[in-house]
């Protein structure tokens, strides 16, 4: 692929750590320990998302829900039926860390992530067994193979999972998408399922509880939603978009789909 049809993508976000709130009822009590126990015993289980075994695909789905259930997140899908297509590009805004586990219980799949993630304790293991892609944001210079990676990803049937945005932003704030991951789905010409993701209170608001933006912590955004009550990850599936032979055209497509609020809180059918 020529670099030079990748485009500049320098994602940044104005969101910073002063954005997010703690918010919503406390659980009772008791709750917050039995979630802690619950992180603990659930820890060692996540390499299954890894497990190459028949049935891996329902298996990631339930690892993913045990997580969310762990956190006390119940995730409520509207919109169109998640379609089971070998080799599809879905793509979401990105708000936190916890977007892999709720997406993964809807439609699991390869993630594009940050490359630093390699690196986490724990997660960093994780990440390479679940053969994450990897991206510098702030290199450009290896965009290219990273695109190219991901259409090989969708020419072998795989479904890959990447944020356009390029950065988390906190669920009050949103980003553009930016075209570079498109042109994979366009190399590739496999279609693109946009989701629309956002976090609410149980009364409906948003919330920034999950969020991890800036400078924020794991383990900062990790206690605030074990001390939160409940939290809803909403999730609108959009119209299926094919490819198409421009990704600028196809990400401003993406980001239509993905961006509007008519008839989101319209609940169709509930992931976990």
């Amino acid at each position: 692929m020529n670099p030079r049809a990748v485009g500049a993508w320098t994602p940044q976000a104005v969101c910073t750590p002063s954005c997010v709130r703690s918010g919503g009822d406390r659980p009772f009590p008791g709750v917050v320990g039995l979630r802690l126990a619950l992180v603990m015993l659930v820890a060692p289980l996540l390499p299954l998302l890894a497990a190459p075994i028949p049935g891996r695909v329902r298996l990631q789905r339930g690892c993913c829900r045990l997580v969310l259930r762990v956190f006390g997140v119940r995730v409520t899908a509207t919109g169109g039926p998640v379609r089971n297509l070998r080799g599809m590009l879905v793509v979401s805004p990105h708000v936190s860390w916890l977007d892999v586990f709720v997406i993964g219980a809807i439609s699991p799949g390869t993630f594009v992530a940050r490359a630093d993630l390699i690196s986490w304790p724990g997660i960093g293991t994780l990440a390479r067994m679940m053969r994450i892609i990897p991206i510098e944001r702030d290199s450009l210079r290896r965009l290219p193979a990273v695109v190219d990676t991901v259409a090989d990803r969708l020419r072998a049937g795989r479904t890959v999972v990447a944020f356009p945005e390029g950065t988390t932003w906190c669920g009050r704030a949103r980003g553009r998408f930016y075209p570079a991951m498109f042109q994979a789905a366009v190399d590739a010409a496999r279609p693109v399922q946009p989701l629309q993701l956002s976090y609410h209170h149980h009364d409906g608001a948003v919330s920034t509880v999950p969020a991890f933006v800036g400078d924020d912590t794991l383990l900062a955004s990790m206690r605030r939603l074990i001390t939160t009550r409940r939290t809803v990850a909403l999730v609108h599936v959009a119209a299926l978009q094919l490819p198409g032979t421009d990704r600028r055209e196809l990400a401003a497509r993406c980001q239509a789909a993905a961006g509007s609020r008519a008839q989101r809180r319209r609940r169709t059918r509930v992931a976990c």
